[in-house]
């Protein structure tokens, strides 16, 4: 094959139609109404001349005669090419047509002898010709690698996938609508920061030359957001994406999309109400009652969120306090989950990750969490070894955490070396302290509740998809050679 990939046939046809004085890589065709639209509007369009542009999604030749199926972003339609109708040129120029290329076609709109909605095709154009076959058959490419791979052969022969992103984009839109009636500013904050800072993860390095330093990709828009709560945006969220330097799993892909907001005066019950609303909302306008399949698992959303306590569920679990050094390290021994280097806390975290969230399927809110795990959180007034800080689960999955916000400068410069001095030698490389939001939070930062909820998981779960891969157009692949 040449550098540019195609099937001899094709070129021959391509060929052909070059011959023809066809453009086979043709221009504008407007004027075109959605199929979607001739199905539903048969009765009222019957007989009109329609103009589509689309695939050709099936293509069958009967000799003087033709029946071709014709896709566009909302559905497909029949479409009739016949001799005697389009003269011996252009049928001729019909006959260089596959599945895969893409036309417009114009005709009268009417029944088949057998009842099918047809275009009598009397002009068409030549829009694109495609040099490669598409899947067997449509019904799509099987492999799941090679699918991320050929998104775009993914969406355009499979209706189910386009439909997956399709909800996608619709629940973006229902989210921003939804805070834009609250009283929410959707705002952008920088992709890449001199300091990486805003939660706990290891982050990209990039460098930039004209000013020879190192920068991070984002691992959260935290601190800038909350920059903007000192500077009198009392609501605000970003719809974005995160980066974070680590694993790809199911439910993991280094780059995801979040959204993250902040409204001032509230603390994390607000955070609560809003998040449960948010998601229910999400819920009802996929499915009347609120209950959708997710897996094995049919999930209700109409009926209030459950809520447990972070150390008694702790104990509940594992029939043993959180407390109880020498018991939690048997545990995660017990369960094959690697804790070396991992102060306190954090190894009290991966067994209940473990024995707690993996085992919530109906959504739940864990609250008030170890206070040493949420260094940007207020501390419980009635403990202070507690935060106020809760952690959404649906189906095993974390969705987002929320917290009451931390705004006193100097509790929270205390947190920043704490948590910098709890990190190995490896980690404190990527790590400094962010002293611009420090003088930030020095002018005053209200009080206020934070919320972050992962996009991607969301949809997950509103398109009962299991694999995060499933949801993003382009998840992160190792290259291939082909």
């Amino acid at each position: 094959m040449s550098p540019i990939e195609s099937e001899d046939f094709r070129v021959a046809k391509l060929n052909e139609l070059k011959k023809a004085g066809v453009d086979p890589y043709g221009g504008r065709f407007p004027d075109t109404t959605k199929i979607s639209e001739l199905t539903d509007s048969f009765e009222k369009l019957e007989g009109a001349t329609v103009r589509v542009a689309g695939r050709i999604m099936n293509h069958r030749p009967m000799g003087k005669a033709s029946f071709t199926d014709i896709k566009d972003r909302s559905g497909s339609v029949q479409a009739f090419f016949q001799l005697k109708r389009l003269g011996e040129e252009k049928f001729h120029i019909h006959n260089q047509l596959e599945p895969g290329d893409i036309v417009g076609a114009e005709g009268e709109l009417t029944r088949t002898r057998t009842g099918e909605i047809t275009i009598f095709v009397e002009k068409f154009e030549v829009l694109s010709k495609a040099l490669l076959q598409p899947p067997e058959k449509w019904h799509g490419l099987k492999d799941a690698e090679l699918r991320y791979r050929r998104r775009y052969v993914d969406l355009f022969s499979s209706d189910e996938v386009m439909e997956c992103f399709r909800k996608r984009s619709q629940i973006i839109e229902n989210i921003r609508r939804y805070l834009a009636e609250r009283g929410f500013l959707e705002v952008e904050t920088p992709m890449m920061q001199s300091v990486a800072g805003g939660a706990a993860a290891r982050p990209f390095v990039t460098h930039h030359n004209a000013l020879d330093i190192d920068l991070f990709l984002r691992v959260a828009p935290e601190l800038y957001l909350k920059r903007l709560l000192v500077g009198g945006m009392e609501r605000v969220y970003e719809i974005n994406r995160n980066f974070r330097n680590e694993g790809i799993d199911r439910q993991h892909n280094p780059e995801f999309t979040s959204l993250e907001l902040y409204q001032a005066y509230g603390d994390y019950t607000d955070m609560m109400v809003l998040a449960e609303d948010i998601i229910r909302t999400l819920a009802l306008q996929v499915s009347d009652d609120g209950r959708l399949p997710f897996g094995e698992h049919t999930i209700d959303y109409a009926k209030p969120f459950k809520k447990i306590d972070y150390f008694e569920a702790f104990e509940e679990a594992n029939g043993f306090p959180a407390g109880d050094m020498a018991k939690v390290r048997d545990r995660a021994a017990e369960l094959e989950i690697d804790v070396s280097g991992l102060g306190q806390e954090l190894t009290v975290d991966r067994v209940f990750e473990r024995t707690v969230e993996d085992a919530l399927i109906q959504p739940t809110f864990i609250v008030d969490y170890p206070a040493a795990l949420s260094p940007l959180t207020k501390p419980a007034d009635a403990d202070p070894a507690k935060a106020e800080r809760w952690d959404l689960i649906i189906a095993g999955m974390e969705i987002g955490p929320a917290y009451t916000e931390l705004n006193d400068p100097r509790v929270q410069e205390k947190k920043f070396m704490q948590q910098l001095e709890g990190e190995d030698a490896a980690e404190q490389t990527f790590r400094s302290i962010d002293r611009d939001f420090l003088r930030a939070l020095s002018h005053g930062m209200p009080p206020a509740g934070g919320l972050g909820l992962g996009i991607d998981r969301l949809v997950m779960l509103m398109t009962n998809k299991t694999a995060i891969r499933e949801v993003i157009l382009f998840p992160l692949l190792r290259p291939s050679d082909d």
